[in-house]
Parts: C-alpha cells; sequence; structure tokens
C-alpha cells in the first residue's frame, strides 16, 4: 500500500466529516487507506465515520490520550509506505496527495513534507513553515521580532526547510519510527517541532510544497483557554529541556512567562466580528438556501462558480456546496475572495450542515439545516 491517511479526532464530529469527503475524494486513484483515531470524543464522531464513511479504519480510544499517544496508535496499524498525519479541521483538494507524493519521491533524503496551509478565510498560515526555535529565535519572537522564526521561503515556493506543522505532514513510515515517532512525553503542541527537528538531527530534510493548498481551520477545534496556554507553552519548555542545554532555559522561562501574557491580550484584541450585508450561495440545494435564509438574516443570492471565479465579491457569506464542486476549486475559491471581509461555509457532500471558521482564535460556526 502506498499512503496511509491518520486523522486524531477529539470532539469535532462535523469537521471530521468534511475532511473525510475531501480526502477520500484524494485518496479516489491511489492505493491508500484512511485511519480515524478518535480519542474517546463521546459524541456522534465515532458513529458518523461508520455510517458515512465506512470504508475507514477507525480506532476507539478508552482515553484522551494527547496528539502523540492517539496518533502513534493509528500510524501502528498503518499499511502505507508513506504516512500523513492529518487533523480533522482541514480540507485537502483532489491532486493533494498525489502531488505531495510525486514530490517526495523525488527527495531521497526526505524527512518529513509539508504543505502551504490557509486559514478558514483564505489567508496564509505562517506556521506551514518554520526555522528551528532555537533559544536565542525564540526569544527574538518573544520581543516582536519573528523575521528569523517563520522560514524565509517564499509561501507559494517549493525547497528545504526546518520546522513543519503537524496539521499536515507526509513521511516515509519507515523513516518515522527510525527516529523515534511522535514523542508521547508531549500531551498537545510542540510535538510537531520536536519531530521536525529529530528528522533533522538524523540527516534528513523536512520540505515544503508550497505549490499544494490545505485549508486549515485553526482554531476550529481547540479552545483557546487557560488550559490550553499552559499546554502549549509547557510543551515548549519540555522542547528547550529536551534538545538544548541547560543553560539556556535561565532565559527561556521568564520569556515565555511574558509571552504567555501577551497571546491573552493578542486573543482578546483579535476576536471581532466582522459586518456582512448577503448571503451568497453558490451552486447550492434549494433546501439548503431555504434553512440558511431562516438562520442567518441577510439578503440571499444564488450564484453559479463561473460568476465567483470572474466577479469580486465584498462582505459577503460565501456558502459553497462540496457536492458540485471539486475541491480544488473550492480552495481556489476561497483564495481569490480572501481580505474582502468575505467569510464562507462549506457543506460537504450529502450533509445537512455547512461550517466554515471567521478566526484563527476562536472555534468555528456551524450551520444545521
Amino acid at each position: 500500500m502506498k499512503l496511509s491517511v491518520v486523522i486524531l479526532n477529539y470532539k469535532v464530529p462535523y469537521h471530521l466529516m468534511l475532511c473525510l469527503d475531501s480526502v477520500e475524494r484524494a485518496i479516489k486513484n491511489l492505493d491508500a487507506e484512511i485511519i480515524v483515531v478518535d480519542n474517546n470524543s463521546k459524541d456522534e464522531s465515532v458513529a458518523w465515520v461508520k455510517r458515512y464513511f465506512p470504508n475507514v479504519i477507525c480506532i476507539e480510544n478508552s482515553n484522551n490520550s494527547g496528539f502523540s499517544k492517539g496518533n502513534n496508535l493509528g500510524i501502528k496499524q498503518a499499511k502505507g509506505t508513506y504516512i500523513c498525519l492529518l487533523n480533522p479541521d482541514t480540507v485537502v483538494g483532489e491532486n493533494c496527495f498525489i502531488n505531495a507524493l510525486a514530490y517526495a519521491e523525488k527527495n531521497d533524503d526526505l524527512g518529513a513534507l509539508g504543505v502551504r496551509l490557509i486559514s478558514g478565510t483564505g489567508e496564509y498560515l505562517k506556521e506551514s513553515k518554520r526555522q528551528v526555535p532555537t533559544p536565542r529565535v525564540a526569544l527574538e519572537k518573544m520581543v516582536g521580532y519573528d523575521k528569523n522564526y517563520y522560514h524565509w521561503l517564499h509561501f507559494a515556493k517549493n525547497g528545504k526547510v526546518q520546522v513543519l506543522v503537524g496539521a499536515f505532514m507526509l513521511m516515509r513510515k519507515d523513516r518515522y519510527w527510525e527516529v523515534g515517532g511522535l514523542d508521547e512525553d508531549y500531551f498537545m503542541y510542540g510535538e510537531d517541532i520536536d519531530l521536525s527537528y529529530k528528522f533533522l538531527k538524523k540527516g534528513y530534510q523536512n520540505y515544503y510544497l508550497g505549490s499544494e493548498r490545505v485549508i486549515h481551520f485553526k482554531g476550529e477545534s481547540t479552545v483557546k483557554d487557560k488550559k490550553y496556554r499552559e499546554r502549549f507553552f509547557g510543551a515548549m519548555h519540555l522542547f528547550y529541556k529536551k534538545h538544548f542545554k541547560e543553560k539556556s532555559l535561565g532565559l527561556i522561562k521568564p520569556g515565555l512567562k511574558l509571552l504567555e501574557g501577551l497571546y491573552v491580550m493578542k486573543t482578546q484584541q483579535r476576536n471581532k466580528p466582522q459586518n456582512l450585508k448577503q448571503i451568497l450561495c453558490i451552486e447550492t440545494e434549494a433546501e439548503h438556501n431555504r434553512a440558511i435564509s431562516k438562520q442567518v438574516d441577510l439578503p440571499l443570492h444564488l450564484a453559479d462558480k463561473k460568476l465567483i471565479l470572474k466577479k469580486d465579491f465584498y462582505a459577503s457569506l460565501i456558502v459553497i456546496e462540496a457536492k458540485a464542486l471539486a475541491y480544488e476549486e473550492i480552495i481556489y475559491l476561497i483564495q481569490k475572495q480572501k481580505a474582502k471581509q468575505n467569510r464562507f461555509r462549506l457543506i460537504p457532500s450529502n450533509f445537512n450542515f455547512a461550517l466554515g471558521s471567521d478566526s484563527s482564535f476562536t472555534q468555528g460556526e456551524i450551520i444545521k439545516f
């Protein structure tokens, strides 16, 4: 088998359905499998996977064991030569894995491969590619100088980078285990930096595929509360303790405390709603249009994909029916209509809900029909 796509899920059934809809299309012409590990969500997630995606391998964890342990559980059952760690709050295009595998196979020194991640509003996510956050680089970022934190490679280019993000990481399975896989000392956050760095220390190279775009509804599946902050900054402390000299921690500890306070302020400042003028439904079914118009008090207009690909729209809630469009078209459409105060909601094939994300700092919105 060529590829195993491993998706760790925790309490995001709606996002998981959209993700699986896109992934099933993307592996249609590949010898591949999808493995979902559910970290004891206690919601509809497992039942929906079994009902709507019967070909997906579903592993039910008895407890929430964290990101590393959950993914390792799935990878141990993976049959693919390559594995791809994928977040449940992502959307991939139909040719995503085909293109990623083709690029990976051209590079004999491959450690991990990442792609260009964009937000639910179409904005490029800078954490798609980063430098190793050495103590010096980390301190610079803490004081607002992040030039050396995010990798210099242009976001649309392909090439070598140092650190990738765990929302999408494609690797050879044998090399994954060669470097020890995801470190299970991390519960959540930091493990992708750690894994990227372990590949580099073993002499492999990490690659970024800027030509391939994937939606990452960053913030969808995570509430940015006190527990989140404690886990995030605790993970960073673990990374420095593991990979750098003890004397470096004297500067890092107070720096992390300062950064945590700044993060809270930033979250409070950025969570601001946008005013919308209309609903624009792209190739949507009549029953969905009626349901949306009842729930959202805005004028509703219908449009086909040719119109929205040709004309720019502003301050619109753009609802897109995935049954009528390829996910690659949807991703392109969102990129084209970004930065115009537009918001986007996607309806997965054969489902009666639409979802999207307007901010990286808050959970997304689901419109149920």
